[in-house]
C-alpha cells in the first residue's frame, strides 16, 4: 500500500476519532452538563494523545500528527469546561492568572 494512502487511512480514523468528541463539547458546552465526566480519566487520555503525538513526530506521520493535536485540542476544551462548570480551583487558579495577564 502507498504510504499516500496510509496517510489518507490515518486522516479518515484521526477524523473519525476527532467527531467522537463533539458530543461530550455539547454536552459541557452548549447544554453545561458535567455529571458522569471524569477528568482522571480525560487526563489519561490526553497523556496518551501527547505519547502518539511524540510517535508522530518521531516517525514523521502527518496524519497521527493532525489527528492526535485536534483530539487533544478537543479534550482541553472539555477539561476547561468541566472545570469550569464545577468551579473547581484549578479553573479559579487559571482564571486569576488569565485575568492578571489581560489587566497588564
Amino acid at each position: 500500500m502507498s504510504n499516500i494512502l496510509v496517510e489518507l487511512l490515518g486522516i479518515i480514523a484521526g477524523t473519525l476519532g476527532v467527531i467522537a468528541w463533539v458530543p461530550q463539547l455539547n454536552e459541557v458546552w452548549k447544554q453545561k452538563k458535567h455529571e458522569g465526566i471524569s477528568l482522571p480519566t480525560l487526563y489519561l487520555i490526553c497523556t496518551a494523545l501527547l505519547l502518539w503525538l511524540v510517535y508522530g513526530f518521531i516517525i514523521g506521520s502527518i496524519a497521527i500528527i493532525i489527528s492526535n493535536l485536534a483530539a487533544l485540542y478537543c479534550i482541553l476544551i472539555i477539561i476547561f469546561g468541566v472545570n469550569k462548570l464545577r468551579k473547581t480551583d484549578a479553573y479559579l487558579f487559571f482564571t486569576k492568572i488569565w485575568v492578571s495577564l489581560i489587566q497588564k
